[in-house]
C-alpha cells in the first residue's frame, strides 16, 4: 500500500509530495479542485483553505474532511512519466 510520507504547498494548487517508495514530485491539483463541483472540492478553491491540508492516514488531508487516495496523488504527480505507466494501469488511472 502507497502512502504520503510528507507534503508541502508550493503556490498555485502545486503540492510537493514524498512517499513510501522513496519518489518524491509535485502534484498539480489545480485541474482536480477547479474541475469538480462536489461541495468539498469547491470549498478548496479559496486558496488560503487549500493550504490548510496535514498527513493523516497515509495521505493529505483537509479541514473540511476531503482527502484524496495516495495512488490518485501518485498518478496526478508522475502520470507524464513513462517509468510508471505500468503500475499507474494497474490501479485504474489513464
Amino acid at each position: 500500500m502507497l502512502s504520503v510520507i510528507d507534503a508541502h504547498y508550493l503556490g498555485d494548487y502545486k503540492i510537493a509530495l514524498s512517499f513510501d517508495n522513496d519518489k518524491t514530485g509535485v502534484a498539480n491539483l489545480y485541474d482536480v479542485i477547479f474541475n469538480d463541483n462536489r461541495m468539498p472540492f469547491s470549498e478548496l478553491r479559496d486558496e488560503n483553505e487549500f493550504k490548510k491540508f496535514k498527513i493523516e492516514h497515509d495521505t493529505i488531508v483537509w479541514e473540511n474532511g476531503l482527502d484524496l487516495a495516495p495512488e490518485f496523488l501518485f498518478f496526478v504527480t508522475f502520470k507524464e512519466s513513462p517509468e510508471f505507466q505500468n503500475q499507474i494501469k494497474a490501479w485504474g488511472y489513464e
